[in-house]
């Protein structure tokens, strides 16, 4: 009997995964806008009941997070992801323009190949095979390994479900045995068309290079502002909460807070009253070392951990109350290890004397491993958060909310997304919450509305009527020249 060694194995898994699915696809495809809708309100309601039990899953493989808090991402994943995409339509005649007689047809991409990090294990295996299904495709999961059980457990509970209903088991599928050379092959494979990748940043950049569509995101290093109008108390608590929850594993938790001087000794007061413990330049010297590693990369033991066992780690007493971990940073960069994306309930500081330099720092921030994410802005002033928009290097702007649950769509009218794109200055194809609609090609239906001699008449009407010098080559002379090509 021949043992085919771990990776041969892994890839071998993968080829068959990919193969069934591309077969359920096929059958899949067919399914009317009614029929695709069944199946996904029956995934959504079973994975809403396991959610609680899939977050203690979660947990205990990991050791990241909390059970309460990853309930709640599945539910995000579930439940509230489906009560905005129920009325979507996404297969079929998806949108019809009568006046322009234009017609559109959403045309499922085929098999998608969803990437699933350790940190929202779950979560983002429920969302990426919600939408996938809405969209009509297929989708072969690759596990980080560090998750696989719970991420297993899911799938199985989801090809459950798709046997009741009556439809293909093998439109969801997970590498059971999860190896960077299945992960690899998956991405590259003939018949995956598309990628939903979401993980670190060498496992983004792989699925863009791999020559199969992506849609990836980048990290999240989120800075929030404090502006001297904002309800102090109202964004302490609201700031808290994104930082602490999950034990900031959600790459859109806040991971600097950015407070005008006028405001700051209030609003320290409110962060301390909300759960933060604020370090002594002492006691950051002894938690620096802890947060970052000698040669400037995050140290992996902090990540989705509490705030009392980090600073257990540093060597640190703090209440037990505490929630988040707050110092003061004095840059941005590697020699400000607080400054960067942590994972974790840890918050900078930094205190600037207007709304101008609070702007500057943000985007000193955002540059530092977060552009094309997202920033939160706490005020009243409606030309300060404006401004703000308008000039920041992040595809969400969150206001007067917690970001980490207003990217995710919890908090706010967003679409509901544990996959955040980053657009092209973040290196993504996109700058979308992912939604079934990035999952589905649209094929346009356009009928004639005029004769090609009435393109040629209109042109030539429009140049007697110009009253403007023409140009040796205008636009209208162009189209005339094009147009009598066209007709000879």
């Amino acid at each position: 009997m021949t043992v085919l060694d771990r990776d041969l194995a892994s890839l071998q898994e993968m080829r068959d995964l990919v193969r069934k699915a591309k077969s359920a696809q096929k059958e899949f495809k067919n399914y009317s806008q009614a029929e695709v809708d069944r199946v996904v309100f029956a995934l959504a309601r079973r994975m809403d009941k396991e959610s609680e039990a899939l977050a203690k899953m979660a947990v205990e493989e990991t050791g990241y997070g909390n059970v309460p808090d990853k309930t709640m991402k599945n539910l995000v994943a579930s439940r509230i992801l489906y009560e905005s995409i129920k009325d979507m339509k996404t297969v079929g005649f998806i949108h019809e323009d009568h006046e322009k007689k234009i017609y559109e047809i959403g045309i499922p991409v085929g098999v998608i190949a969803g990437l699933v990090p350790s940190t929202n294990p779950t979560s983002t295996a429920i969302y990426k095979a919600i939408i996938s299904l809405k969209a009509g495709n297929a989708i072969v999961l690759s596990p980080h390994p560090a998750a696989k059980g719970c991420i297993l457990a899911a799938v199985n509970l989801m090809k459950e479900v798709l046997k009741e209903e009556h439809a293909p088991e093998d439109l969801i599928g997970c590498i059971s045995t999860p190896t960077m050379e299945a992960t690899d092959g998956l991405m590259k494979h003939d018949d995956v068309n598309l990628i939903l990748a979401t993980g670190g940043s060498a496992m983004v950049k792989a699925a863009y290079s791999s020559g199969t569509p992506a849609l990836g995101v980048g990290p999240g290093n989120v800075p929030v502002f404090v502006e001297r109008t904002a309800d102090l108390a109202l964004a302490a608590k609201r700031i808290v909460q994104g930082k602490s929850f999950d034990y900031g594993t959600i790459c859109a938790s806040e991971q600097s807070v950015v407070i005008e001087g006028a405001v700051i000794e209030p609003m320290l007061k409110e962060l301390q009253k909300a759960g933060c413990y604020y370090l002594s330049a002492e006691e950051k010297k002894l938690l620096d070392p802890v947060v970052q590693t000698p040669r400037g990369t995050l140290n992996t033991k902090i990540v989705g951990k509490s705030a009392l066992e980090i600073a257990e780690m540093a060597g640190l007493k703090v209440p037990p109350d505490t929630k988040v971990l707050l110092a003061e940073e004095m840059g941005v960069g590697k020699d400000y290890p607080f400054s960067r994306e942590k994972l974790s309930p840890l918050l900078a500081l930094y205190v600037e004397p207007d709304w101008q330099r609070a702007c500057l720092r943000c985007i000193e921030i955002l540059e530092y491993g977060g552009e094309g994410h997202s920033l939160g802005i706490h005020s009243n002033n409606e030309s300060i958060i404006r401004e703000f928009a308008l000039r920041k290097p992040a595809s969400r702007i969150l206001v007067n909310s917690s970001t980490t649950h207003g990217a995710v769509g919890a908090t706010t009218n967003l679409m509901p997304a544990l996959t955040l794109g980053c657009g092209a200055i973040g290196g993504s194809a996109t700058s979308d919450n992912i939604s079934p609609l990035n999952l589905i090609d649209v094929r346009r239906m356009a009928y004639g509305v005029r004769e090609v001699e009435d393109v040629i008449k209109s042109a030539e009407a429009l140049d007697k009527s110009s009253s403007s010098p023409s140009s040796d080559l205008d636009l209208e002379e162009v189209v005339r020249k094009i147009l009598r090509e066209m007709t000879k």
